[in-house]
């Protein structure tokens, strides 16, 4: 593998990665602005813009877009997470050069045309209604709103229905000039490619832009906090979240291996206590999420509301139990666990162009994979025990769903747990 960076005068970034014996390429803009970004009254933009991008530019139609990429047999499309805005397309190699045309095309030249932002307009309106009807889907948003309140990492990426039904094209073009610039955005590019004609290709498409500083934003803060939602369901879904180190943050890994070991598969402790022995659940799991300046581990699971109590206070218990008797060989699974996810993951071109995307804006450099693995493998056990030994005291926040009425609230868990 051989990984290279440029930097244009005006501020993007360019990452590109070789996979030798790839014949395709995964190639894309990844602009840092998405949820976290957004001010109160534009929340929703972000994915708001995401949806807008494939509807037309100043060259080309919607259609046009669609078949330009498919007429060579790659494929085209775009997320939207808290922290980036993503555009990409997969091609074969000799296509490289007509991928990256269409992304900047999208990106750069956008119409905004009035009926066709009426149309997403209401594609999105599906969207948040279809959220609101999965309820182990749209807890996490609960989650996250109470974990961070009252600011833009708290707020959910596809925005409240009444706000998004009230924006304009002006609110649209705004975001765009706000965030868009070239410090912000990153091309990141993996498989079989070739760094140089990527690099001329991007001086091409984006070295016109002017350059200019990028935006600094609030750091998130953790708090904490409960949501009930009552629903007449069938199950209690129960998603509780403890504050965690973000990427800048050494005890990263430590966060990662414990809530594998917790509850990161069907070895883990949680699924064999509460699935297995007990019955209590189907589905329960426990995983550690991490972001530029914070993160969270968080737990779900779904039950009864005869079986919630009980549920609670095992996983609970589980928690404090890892602190004195979590094991060799359960920090060994989970560091295994965790290699092997990341290197299997990295086969795939698509995801070595988003981690090196992410990575660079995180860190200013795409750490090696060695260095990864070895941080991993650098987690003891003595690391995982002091760590679960300091939940006791971490921040929290919880949201349920359902019928909750039998639910224990945050404070009744924070004193089991520091008892």
């Amino acid at each position: 593998m051989t990984l290279n960076l440029t930097t244009l005068a005006n501020g993007v970034r360019i990452v590109t990665e070789n996979m030798p014996g790839l014949k395709s390429v995964s190639v894309g803009v990844w602009v840092c602005a998405g949820g976290r970004h957004e001010r109160a009254d534009q929340n929703g933009i972000a994915h708001f813009l995401e949806h807008m991008a494939f509807k037309g530019t100043a060259g080309r139609s919607a259609l046009q877009i669609a078949e330009e990429i498919e007429d060579v047999g790659g494929y085209i499309n775009a997320y939207t997470s808290r922290e980036m805005t993503a555009y990409y397309a997969r091609v074969l190699s000799g296509d490289v050069g007509l991928a990256l045309d269409v992304i900047a095309d999208i990106v750069l030249n956008p119409v905004f045309d009035a009926r066709e932002i009426e149309t997403e307009r209401h594609v999105i309106l599906q969207e948040i209604g279809q959220a609101l009807d999965t309820p182990d889907d749209i807890i996490f948003d609960w989650l996250q709103e109470v974990s961070y309140p009252d600011q833009p990492f708290g707020r959910a990426i596809l925005g409240e229905a009444a706000r998004v039904a009230a924006f304009a094209r002006d609110d649209l073009t705004g975001f765009v000039a706000q965030h868009y610039s070239p410090a912000n955005m990153i091309v990141s590019a993996a498989g079989g490619v070739d760094h140089g004609q990527v690099v001329a290709l991007v001086e091409r498409l984006f070295g016109g832009l002017a350059a200019r500083p990028a935006q600094v934003i609030a750091p998130a803060a953790f708090l904490g906090g409960e949501r009930r939602e009552v629903k007449a369901l069938e199950q209690v879904h129960f998603a509780l979240s403890f504050e965690a180190p973000g990427y800048r943050d050494a005890a990263v890994h430590t966060a990662q291996v414990f809530s594998t070991a917790l509850g990161g598969g069907m070895s883990s402790r949680l699924f064999q206590k509460i699935r297995e022995e007990r019955g209590l659940c189907y589905a329960i799991y426990a995983q550690s999420g991490a972001y530029e300046d914070t993160g969270q581990i968080t737990i779900y699971a779904g039950t009864s509301e005869e079986e919630i109590g009980e549920l609670t206070g095992l996983t609970i218990d589980e928690l404090k139990r890892s602190a004195d008797e979590m094991t060799e060989a359960e920090v060994a699974r989970a560091r295994a666990q965790l290699k092997a996810g990341l290197l299997m993951g990295l086969e795939s071109p698509s995801n070595r162009a988003e981690r090196n995307a992410r990575m660079l804006a995180i860190w200013g450099r795409v750490p090696d994979l060695d260095e990864s693995v070895a941080k991993i493998e650098a987690v003891g056990l003595s690391d995982v025990r002091r760590y679960a030994e300091a939940m006791g005291s971490a921040r929290a926040a919880l949201a349920l769903y359902g019928p909750v009425a039998a639910a224990p609230g945050l404070e009744a868990i924070r004193e089991r747990l520091a008892a």
